[in-house]
């Protein structure tokens, strides 16, 4: 068993530190693991080398992100490309062979056990793809099952379960059994139980894959509304690039156990870091994901005051629709200022990707791509 090497981590204050803090981080499966990250020779290997070369694979190499409060954070990738494994090192059920974790400033990696229960119990509330509900218990008492964990009395974890179970929709299916709910519903108690302890971060590890489409999109939905009208932090594991794009603030995209671009999902639509992501995102219709900022220029002096007006989080595709329907620019307004214009010529380079409102740099760019790691690592 491979022993986590990590370097102190720097004290923060709770009020700077991100949620999630995660720097240099490795989970190597094999003998010897701790050797991989701290020899720079055997860190560069390709994967086929490095099982070659020590009997090793490395499902995690080398990765660091912030996770910021309230947002959703998106990590995606193809099967193998050390997504779950990442996930599941963030509260240590996985133990990483170096790096370092903290949240809101304290290490994980030091962590006895005392405080990684109350970690796992309270403050990170895993929801699973597999929803993990005990068959001979109701729903009611499902959702309930973690605060009876943590001792709440038998009282209060009703009333909180109830209202938990009324916030995602299953009011009314408190007494029914799993066996009795469709997988949509399984799911959604799933969410019930995560949310009824209250953590500070929802993490999700492809929750919604197994999933028929329409419910899949459904759940998607009950996300965006609970993150709306909650503003809780979430870490969003999935390989669906759609879902990713939906329901995410920032995307960490990954491929063979590293992170190739961090960004919003305009970022990583309209200026891919490499190949890899420019082919991963192709097929996107890009005028649902950008936004008119990319699209807009100054004001003429007789534009600015007529003319229709979106937003700067509107969508080209929104914008397009307005400037069809007027026959003239729209204006850029942002808290009742004129910021900009966009018109059909400049929205359209946005669709097409070309000329200066195409590709560009991203404000915060991921790490270069990698070889894969080993098979069936998720």
């Amino acid at each position: 068993m491979s022993t986590t090497v990590a370097a102190p981590v720097a004290t923060q204050t709770p009020a700077d530190a991100p949620v999630f803090s995660v720097d240099g981080l490795w989970k190597v499966f094999g003998p010897k693991a701790e050797r991989v990250p701290a020899d720079p020779e055997l860190a560069a290997l390709s994967p086929a080398e490095l099982r070659q070369r020590t009997g090793c694979n490395a499902a995690v190499r080398d990765v660091s992100f912030d996770v910021r409060k309230g947002e959703v954070f998106v990590v995606m990738g193809l099967s193998g490309s050390g997504k779950s494994t990442l996930v599941r090192c963030l509260t240590r059920l996985i133990e990483p062979t170096y790096g370092k974790i903290a949240i809101e400033g304290e290490d994980v990696l030091g962590m006895d056990k005392s405080r990684l229960r109350e970690l796992r119990r309270r403050r990170a509330a895993m929801v699973f793809q597999h929803f993990g509900l005990l068959p001979h218990r109701s729903v009611l008492d499902n959702v309930a099952y973690g605060l009876e964990i943590q001792g709440v009395g038998k009282a209060e974890r009703r009333a909180k379960a109830e209202e938990v179970v009324a916030k995602v929709g299953l009011e009314g299916m408190e007494q029914r059994r799993p066996g009795q709910l469709s997988g949509g519903q399984q799911q959604r108690v799933g969410l019930a139980r995560a949310l009824a302890v209250d953590p500070e971060v929802l993490l999700f590890d492809e929750p919604f894959s197994a999933l028929d489409p329409l419910i899949r999109r459904d759940m998607q939905e009950e996300v965006i509304r609970l993150h709306r009208e909650e503003g809780r932090t979430m870490v969003f594991i999935t390989h669906d690039l759609n879902e990713a794009l939906r329901l995410g603030d920032r995307i960490a995209l990954m491929r063979d156990g590293r992170i190739v671009q961090l960004g919003t999902p305009e970022e990583i639509v309209g200026s891919p870091a490499d190949d890899y992501v420019r082919e991963f995102v192709r097929d996107v219709p890009r005028e649902q994901v950008m936004t008119v900022r990319t699209a807009m220029r100054p004001a003429a002096a007789d534009e600015a005051g007529h003319g229709p007006a979106v937003a700067p989080e509107a969508t080209v595709s929104e914008a397009i629709e307005a400037v069809a329907r007027s026959g003239c620019p729209a204006r850029v307004m942002d808290d009742g200022r004129c910021v900009g214009v966009v018109d059909s010529e400049a929205l359209l380079e946005v669709v097409a990707g070309t000329g200066e409102h195409g590709e560009g740099q991203v404000d915060e760019p991921g790490r270069p791509a990698a070889p894969a790691p080993g098979e069936g690592v998720a």
